[in-house]
């Protein structure tokens, strides 16, 4: 819904990743440790990591065995159907294989069905005998089981969610596993026109986080949200814009629930004054926006939409067409960072972001445009974008930062409004650390993205 846009944060304002199951073996030529062969043999002994061994000699040739400098899995461990980027470096190596295929490059995304290890084995063709290094790695499968799970996450039932403002969830997720929100992406084919519609949005920008902790301009950082018991009243909702792209009510909005850009001091508020509210018990998402509260409970706002967060027919009482609480006429809570699934480590969904010029066109899931401009250069709504498998997360950034860019690289963000570029919505929580998300979110650049072809496009 075509509400007044992101507010601009201040330039001041991050997810443990699993524990790498890391086992290394190692072999070198001429053993380096484990044992040492005689001259002019070339047999192989058994290393150490990073130290390897040298051949035999034969007059005065020497040749060095590779060194695996690092190779893990990350995340370690994933649930059924995920995938996870293999990573390594090398040196002194003229060739490598994983579990005996040829490898190019220093990465690669991998999707096992089940627990596998991976041996990376790296060789040195100026050995006279077989001189080669190997490491192993292993990734665990958490079984999706039976019913909507996997591993700690429930999907499309969020009756084990907290209440209140900010709840945690408790590894509830909306919709089902198999939702366009929860799909992996990782290994979907890229869109032919990725590189100019990428070029329109910034190559050279760097992401933002419109989430945070404490206030900017008296308000919380993020769009709020609240979760509520099936006992919560329902009150009358007047729609002033959109009411025929809206379900009628009644709602279940709480009177004092949370307003994004409300301000502690209750003066003027910022942002696009959206409410989201679950029902954990009824499994029901209610969203509005340009929401003020009325005398009597009642609300006035500008349109309104209900999703049914147990089925991928996300919104039943809509059509093809309509617009939400988001210009793109998709959910919003769905695509927030929430900061308890960060802190955990692994982010099991696609994000919402926004740019700032899009096309008169939408992709599932999305079902509204907001533009007049129909240049193909330009992002229709629904558009999902992910970080390259190419591009390596420092290892030196926040647990919370790691986990949002590996999130990125899996399922991806989904353009959801007019707004600054490259911009990513968040849930306000007094836990996150502004500089770090500031500062290390923002050196990815655009350039390290990439658009998911495009199916389904609508040009009305």
């Amino acid at each position: 819904m075509p509400y007044a846009k992101n507010k601009i944060m201040l330039p001041n304002y991050p997810a443990k990743l699993s524990a790498l199951a890391l086992i290394l073996t190692l072999t070198a030529c001429g053993g380096g440790g484990g044992g040492s062969a005689p001259a002019n043999t070339g047999t192989t002994g058994t290393g150490t990591m990073g130290t390897g061994g040298t051949t035999g000699t034969t007059g005065t040739t020497t040749a060095t065995a590779p060194v695996i400098n690092s190779f893990s899995a990350n995340p370690a461990s994933i649930n059924a159907g995920s995938s996870t980027q293999l990573s390594w470096t090398v040196t002194g190596a003229t060739g490598l294989t994983l579990n005996g295929t040829t490898l190019i490059g220093n990465s690669l995304a991998v999707n096992p069905a089940t627990t596998t290890t991976y041996t990376l084995t790296a060789s040195n063709s100026a050995c006279s005998t077989a001189c080669n290094t190997s490491a192993t790695v292993t990734v665990t499968v958490n079984s999706a089981g039976t019913g909507n799970t996997a591993g700690n996450a429930v999907y499309g039932d969020l009756r084990k969610a907290d209440l209140g403002a900010g709840a945690n969830l408790n590894g509830s997720l909306p919709f089902p596993a198999n939702n366009a929100w929860n799909t992996d992406i990782s290994a979907a084919p890229v869109d032919p026109a990725s590189d100019a519609l990428i070029s329109s949005i910034g190559l050279g920008t760097g992401l933002h986080p419109d989430f945070g902790a404490g206030l900017y301009d008296g308000s919380p950082i993020g769009i709020p949200y609240v979760v509520v018991a099936g006992s919560q009243p329902k009150v009358s909702v007047q729609f002033t814009d959109y009411g025929d792209e809206s379900e009628p009510g009644p709602y279940p909005i709480p009177t004092n629930a949370p307003i994004e850009g409300q301000k502690a001091n209750g003066s003027s508020f910022n942002g696009d004054r959206h409410v989201l509210v679950i029902d954990r018990d009824a499994n029901r998402l209610y969203e509005v926006g340009n929401a003020y509260p009325q005398t009597g409970g009642s609300w006035k706002v500008s349109g309104g939409a209900i999703f049914d967060l147990t089925s991928n027919t996300v919104r039943p009482g809509g059509k093809p067409g309509w617009t939400s609480a988001d210009a793109a006429g998709l959910p919003i809570f769905p695509g927030l960072v929430r900061y308890e699934e960060a802190a955990s480590g692994m982010i099991r969904h696609a994000f919402r972001f926004t740019v700032s010029r899009t096309r008169r066109a939408y992709v599932p899931p999305a079902t509204h445009y907001a533009s007049s401009n129909t240049s193909n250069t330009l992002p229709p709504m629904g558009m999902r974008v992910r970080l390259k498998a190419s591009y390596q997360i420092p290892a030196n950034f926040s647990n919370e930062s790691k986990a949002i860019l590996q999130a990125m690289k899996t399922y991806g963000m989904l353009v959801a409004d007019n707004g600054f570029n490259w911009y990513i919505s968040g849930a306000p929580d007094a836990r996150w650390n502004n500089d770090k998300l500031v500062s290390e979110l923002g050196s990815v650049k655009g350039s390290s993205f990439e658009v998911v072809r495009m199916d389904g496009l609508v040009t009305p």
